[in-house]
Protein backbone atom coordinates (compact mmCIF):
# COMPACT_ATOMS: atom_id res chain seq x y z
CA UNK A 1 0.00 0.00 0.00
CA UNK A 2 1.57 3.26 -1.11
CA UNK A 3 1.26 6.75 0.40
CA UNK A 4 -1.69 7.73 -1.76
CA UNK A 5 -3.65 4.73 -0.62
CA UNK A 6 -2.83 5.53 3.00
CA UNK A 7 -4.01 9.10 2.59
CA UNK A 8 -7.26 7.82 1.09
CA UNK A 9 -8.06 5.77 4.17
CA UNK A 10 -10.77 7.20 6.50
CA UNK A 11 -9.32 8.94 9.58
CA UNK A 12 -5.85 9.37 8.13
CA UNK A 13 -6.03 13.17 7.99
CA UNK A 14 -7.20 13.61 11.59
CA UNK A 15 -4.49 11.23 12.73
CA UNK A 16 -1.85 13.17 10.86
CA UNK A 17 -3.06 16.42 12.38
CA UNK A 18 -3.06 14.88 15.84
CA UNK A 19 0.50 13.63 15.31
CA UNK A 20 1.57 17.08 14.14
CA UNK A 21 -0.04 18.72 17.18
CA UNK A 22 1.60 16.18 19.45
CA UNK A 23 5.00 16.87 17.91
CA UNK A 24 4.48 20.64 18.35
CA UNK A 25 3.38 20.09 21.92
CA UNK A 26 6.44 17.96 22.69
CA UNK A 27 8.66 20.64 21.14
CA UNK A 28 6.91 23.31 23.21
CA UNK A 29 7.43 21.34 26.42
CA UNK A 30 11.11 20.86 25.55
CA UNK A 31 11.55 24.57 24.82
CA UNK A 32 9.75 25.49 28.03
CA UNK A 33 11.98 23.22 30.07
CA UNK A 34 15.08 24.61 28.34
CA UNK A 35 13.94 28.20 28.95
CA UNK A 36 13.37 27.46 32.64
CA UNK A 37 16.83 25.92 33.01
CA UNK A 38 18.62 28.70 31.15
CA UNK A 39 16.75 31.47 33.00
CA UNK A 40 17.49 29.83 36.35
CA UNK A 41 21.20 29.64 35.57
CA UNK A 42 21.36 33.22 34.31
CA UNK A 43 19.42 34.46 37.34
CA UNK A 44 21.70 32.61 39.75
CA UNK A 45 24.73 34.18 38.09
CA UNK A 46 23.20 37.65 38.20
CA UNK A 47 22.27 37.37 41.89
CA UNK A 48 25.69 35.95 42.69
CA UNK A 49 27.42 38.81 40.89
CA UNK A 50 25.34 41.40 42.75
CA UNK A 51 25.98 39.92 46.17
CA UNK A 52 29.65 39.18 45.47
CA UNK A 53 30.23 42.79 44.49
CA UNK A 54 28.35 44.04 47.53
CA UNK A 55 30.31 41.65 49.76
CA UNK A 56 33.66 42.86 48.41
CA UNK A 57 32.94 46.59 48.06
CA UNK A 58 29.78 47.47 49.96
CA UNK A 59 28.26 47.12 53.41
CA UNK A 60 27.75 43.36 53.06
CA UNK A 61 31.40 42.83 53.97
CA UNK A 62 30.33 42.38 57.59
CA UNK A 63 28.07 39.43 56.73
CA UNK A 64 29.14 35.84 57.27
CA UNK A 65 29.30 33.32 54.45
CA UNK A 66 26.19 31.60 55.83
CA UNK A 67 24.22 34.86 55.80
CA UNK A 68 25.39 35.67 52.27
CA UNK A 69 24.35 32.22 51.07
CA UNK A 70 20.96 32.60 52.73
CA UNK A 71 20.38 35.94 51.04
CA UNK A 72 21.51 34.53 47.69
CA UNK A 73 19.02 31.67 47.92
CA UNK A 74 16.20 34.03 48.96
CA UNK A 75 16.73 36.38 46.02
CA UNK A 76 17.20 33.53 43.58
CA UNK A 77 13.98 31.88 44.79
CA UNK A 78 11.99 35.09 44.33
CA UNK A 79 13.35 35.77 40.85
CA UNK A 80 12.99 32.15 39.75
CA UNK A 81 9.36 31.97 40.88
CA UNK A 82 8.53 35.15 38.94
CA UNK A 83 10.24 33.98 35.75
CA UNK A 84 8.69 30.51 36.05
CA UNK A 85 5.18 31.96 36.18
CA UNK A 86 5.82 34.12 33.10
CA UNK A 87 7.33 31.29 31.04
CA UNK A 88 4.63 28.77 31.97
CA UNK A 89 1.88 31.30 31.19
CA UNK A 90 3.37 31.97 27.74
CA UNK A 91 3.69 28.22 27.11
CA UNK A 92 0.07 27.63 28.13
CA UNK A 93 -1.23 30.28 25.73
CA UNK A 94 0.97 28.84 22.93
CA UNK A 95 -0.38 25.34 23.63
CA UNK A 96 -3.92 26.61 23.16
CA UNK A 97 -3.01 27.97 19.74
CA UNK A 98 -1.45 24.63 18.74
CA UNK A 99 -4.80 22.90 19.19
CA UNK A 100 -6.54 25.55 17.12
CA UNK A 101 -8.22 27.35 19.99
CA UNK A 102 -8.78 31.08 19.61
CA UNK A 103 -6.29 32.74 21.94
CA UNK A 104 -7.22 36.35 21.20
CA UNK A 105 -10.02 36.52 23.79
CA UNK A 106 -7.81 34.63 26.27
CA UNK A 107 -4.99 37.13 25.85
CA UNK A 108 -7.41 40.02 26.20
CA UNK A 109 -8.91 38.45 29.30
CA UNK A 110 -5.49 37.82 30.79
CA UNK A 111 -4.58 41.43 30.05
CA UNK A 112 -7.62 42.73 31.89
CA UNK A 113 -6.97 40.40 34.82
CA UNK A 114 -3.31 41.43 34.83
CA UNK A 115 -4.19 45.12 34.96
CA UNK A 116 -6.67 44.52 37.79
CA UNK A 117 -4.21 42.45 39.76
CA UNK A 118 -1.49 44.98 39.07
CA UNK A 119 -3.53 47.81 40.54
CA UNK A 120 -4.55 45.74 43.53
CA UNK A 121 -1.13 44.25 44.24
CA UNK A 122 1.14 47.16 43.37
CA UNK A 123 1.90 47.80 47.05
CA UNK A 124 2.73 44.11 47.48
CA UNK A 125 5.08 44.20 44.48
CA UNK A 126 6.67 47.34 45.88
CA UNK A 127 7.23 45.62 49.22
CA UNK A 128 8.95 42.65 47.59
CA UNK A 129 11.16 44.82 45.38
CA UNK A 130 12.16 46.99 48.34
CA UNK A 131 12.93 43.86 50.38
CA UNK A 132 15.11 42.51 47.57
CA UNK A 133 17.17 45.72 47.49
CA UNK A 134 17.49 45.70 51.28
CA UNK A 135 18.94 42.20 51.04
CA UNK A 136 21.27 43.03 48.16
CA UNK A 137 22.59 46.26 49.66
CA UNK A 138 22.57 44.97 53.25
CA UNK A 139 20.78 47.91 54.82
CA UNK A 140 20.29 45.88 57.99
CA UNK A 141 19.97 42.33 59.28
CA UNK A 142 18.47 40.48 62.24
CA UNK A 143 19.74 41.83 65.56
CA UNK A 144 20.51 45.34 64.27
CA UNK A 145 18.99 48.39 65.93
CA UNK A 146 17.42 50.50 63.20
CA UNK A 147 15.13 53.46 62.67
CA UNK A 148 12.70 53.00 59.75
CA UNK A 149 9.35 54.58 58.90
CA UNK A 150 9.37 56.63 62.15
CA UNK A 151 9.85 53.43 64.20
CA UNK A 152 13.00 52.45 66.12
CA UNK A 153 13.88 49.06 67.54
CA UNK A 154 15.75 45.79 67.19
CA UNK A 155 15.15 43.82 63.98
CA UNK A 156 13.57 40.59 65.17
CA UNK A 157 12.52 39.25 61.78
CA UNK A 158 12.97 40.20 58.16
CA UNK A 159 11.34 38.89 55.00
CA UNK A 160 11.09 40.21 51.47
CA UNK A 161 7.68 41.71 52.32
CA UNK A 162 8.05 43.18 55.80
CA UNK A 163 10.41 44.00 58.68
CA UNK A 164 9.51 43.26 62.31
CA UNK A 165 10.95 45.52 65.04
CA UNK A 166 10.73 45.44 68.83
CA UNK A 167 11.19 48.83 70.47
CA UNK A 168 12.62 49.68 73.90
CA UNK A 169 9.19 49.28 75.55
CA UNK A 170 8.85 45.77 74.11
CA UNK A 171 6.22 46.73 71.55
CA UNK A 172 6.45 44.81 68.26
CA UNK A 173 6.09 46.85 65.05
CA UNK A 174 5.56 45.31 61.59
CA UNK A 175 6.69 47.63 58.79
CA UNK A 176 6.06 46.82 55.09
CA UNK A 177 9.33 47.20 53.22
CA UNK A 178 7.69 49.41 50.62
CA UNK A 179 7.13 52.11 53.26
CA UNK A 180 10.83 52.34 54.11
CA UNK A 181 12.21 55.52 52.58
CA UNK A 182 15.26 55.96 54.81
CA UNK A 183 16.75 53.16 56.91
CA UNK A 184 19.06 54.31 59.73
CA UNK A 185 21.21 51.51 61.12
CA UNK A 186 22.36 52.40 64.65
CA UNK A 187 24.57 49.33 65.12
CA UNK A 188 26.73 49.27 62.00
CA UNK A 189 30.43 48.69 62.92
CA UNK A 190 31.11 51.80 65.08
CA UNK A 191 29.25 54.73 66.59
CA UNK A 192 30.02 58.12 68.08
CA UNK A 193 29.85 59.04 71.75
CA UNK A 194 28.19 62.45 71.46
CA UNK A 195 27.67 63.97 74.89
CA UNK A 196 26.84 67.54 75.94
CA UNK A 197 27.92 68.53 79.46
CA UNK A 198 26.79 71.83 81.02
CA UNK A 199 28.91 73.54 83.69
CA UNK A 200 28.40 76.77 85.60
CA UNK A 201 29.81 80.04 84.30
CA UNK A 202 32.16 80.22 87.26
CA UNK A 203 34.00 77.01 86.29
CA UNK A 204 37.39 77.09 84.61
CA UNK A 205 37.05 75.62 81.11
CA UNK A 206 40.63 74.33 80.99
CA UNK A 207 40.30 72.54 84.30
CA UNK A 208 36.97 71.01 83.31
CA UNK A 209 38.42 69.88 79.96
CA UNK A 210 41.38 68.25 81.70
CA UNK A 211 39.11 66.41 84.13
CA UNK A 212 36.81 65.14 81.34
CA UNK A 213 39.76 64.07 79.17
CA UNK A 214 41.25 62.17 82.11
CA UNK A 215 37.94 60.42 82.77
CA UNK A 216 37.66 59.44 79.11
CA UNK A 217 41.22 58.10 78.96
CA UNK A 218 40.81 56.10 82.17
CA UNK A 219 37.59 54.60 80.84
CA UNK A 220 39.28 53.61 77.58
CA UNK A 221 42.11 51.92 79.51
CA UNK A 222 39.70 50.08 81.83
CA UNK A 223 39.84 46.32 81.26
CA UNK A 224 36.04 46.20 81.00
CA UNK A 225 36.08 48.69 78.10
CA UNK A 226 39.25 47.81 76.24
CA UNK A 227 38.37 46.82 72.69
CA UNK A 228 34.94 48.37 73.03
CA UNK A 229 36.06 52.00 73.04
CA UNK A 230 37.82 52.78 69.77
CA UNK A 231 38.67 56.41 70.53
CA UNK A 232 38.88 57.80 74.06
CA UNK A 233 36.17 60.40 74.79
CA UNK A 234 37.52 63.92 75.14
CA UNK A 235 36.35 67.52 75.07
CA UNK A 236 36.03 68.67 71.49
CA UNK A 237 34.78 72.25 71.82
CA UNK A 238 32.61 74.70 73.71
CA UNK A 239 29.20 73.90 72.24
CA UNK A 240 27.09 76.81 73.50
CA UNK A 241 26.58 79.52 76.11
CA UNK A 242 23.20 78.75 77.60
CA UNK A 243 20.84 80.27 80.13
CA UNK A 244 22.22 78.30 83.06
CA UNK A 245 25.83 77.65 82.05
CA UNK A 246 28.44 76.70 79.47
CA UNK A 247 27.87 73.53 77.42
CA UNK A 248 30.92 71.57 76.25
CA UNK A 249 30.88 68.87 73.59
CA UNK A 250 32.47 65.48 74.43
CA UNK A 251 33.19 63.13 71.51
CA UNK A 252 34.60 59.64 71.20
CA UNK A 253 34.22 56.39 69.20
CA UNK A 254 32.88 53.07 70.41
CA UNK A 255 31.64 49.80 68.98
CA UNK A 256 28.17 50.45 67.62
CA UNK A 257 26.40 47.96 69.87
CA UNK A 258 27.91 49.62 72.99
CA UNK A 259 27.03 53.22 72.14
CA UNK A 260 24.25 53.59 74.74
CA UNK A 261 25.97 51.72 77.55
CA UNK A 262 29.25 53.57 76.97
CA UNK A 263 27.55 56.97 77.01
CA UNK A 264 25.76 56.12 80.26
CA UNK A 265 28.98 54.91 81.89
CA UNK A 266 30.78 58.09 80.79
CA UNK A 267 28.06 60.28 82.32
CA UNK A 268 28.38 58.42 85.63
CA UNK A 269 32.16 58.79 85.71
CA UNK A 270 32.06 62.48 84.77
CA UNK A 271 29.50 63.15 87.51
CA UNK A 272 31.76 61.49 90.10
CA UNK A 273 34.84 63.37 88.88
CA UNK A 274 32.99 66.72 88.98
CA UNK A 275 31.90 66.04 92.54
CA UNK A 276 35.47 65.14 93.50
CA UNK A 277 36.95 68.31 91.97
CA UNK A 278 34.18 70.64 93.10
CA UNK A 279 32.93 71.41 89.60
CA UNK A 280 29.35 72.61 89.70
CA UNK A 281 26.66 71.44 87.29
CA UNK A 282 24.10 74.29 87.14
CA UNK A 283 20.43 73.80 87.78
CA UNK A 284 17.41 76.12 87.57
CA UNK A 285 16.75 78.16 90.72
CA UNK A 286 13.38 79.44 91.85
CA UNK A 287 13.08 82.74 93.69
CA UNK A 288 9.87 83.35 95.66
CA UNK A 289 9.14 87.07 95.92
CA UNK A 290 7.97 88.42 99.27
CA UNK A 291 9.34 85.61 101.47
CA UNK A 292 12.06 86.49 103.99
CA UNK A 293 15.42 84.84 103.08
CA UNK A 294 15.51 83.01 106.44
CA UNK A 295 12.22 81.31 105.69
CA UNK A 296 13.04 80.64 102.02
CA UNK A 297 16.30 78.93 102.95
CA UNK A 298 14.77 76.87 105.73
CA UNK A 299 14.76 73.10 105.22
CA UNK A 300 11.62 72.07 103.40
CA UNK A 301 11.06 75.61 102.02
CA UNK A 302 8.33 78.06 103.06
CA UNK A 303 5.06 76.84 104.46
CA UNK A 304 1.60 77.95 103.38
CA UNK A 305 1.48 80.31 106.39
CA UNK A 306 4.83 81.81 105.35
CA UNK A 307 3.56 82.42 101.83
CA UNK A 308 0.37 83.97 103.18
CA UNK A 309 2.37 86.23 105.48
CA UNK A 310 4.64 87.26 102.63
CA UNK A 311 1.65 88.11 100.48
CA UNK A 312 0.30 90.36 103.26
Amino acid sequence: MDLRQLEALPGFEPAREAAAHLAELVLLVALTYLALRISSGLLRRAVGALLDREASEGTARELSLIELQKRRETLHGLGEATIRVVIILISFVTALSIFGLEIGPSIAGLGIVGVAVGFGAQSLVRDYLAGAFILIENHYAKGDVVRIADVSGVVEDFTLRRTTLRDLDGTVHTVPNGLIGVASNLTRVWARINLDVTISYGSDIETVSAVVDTVGQEMAEDAAWQGRILEAPQVSRVESLGEYGVTIKVLGSVRAADRWQATGELRKRILGAFREHGIEIPHPQRVIVGVPPAQAGREGGPTDDDLAAGAD
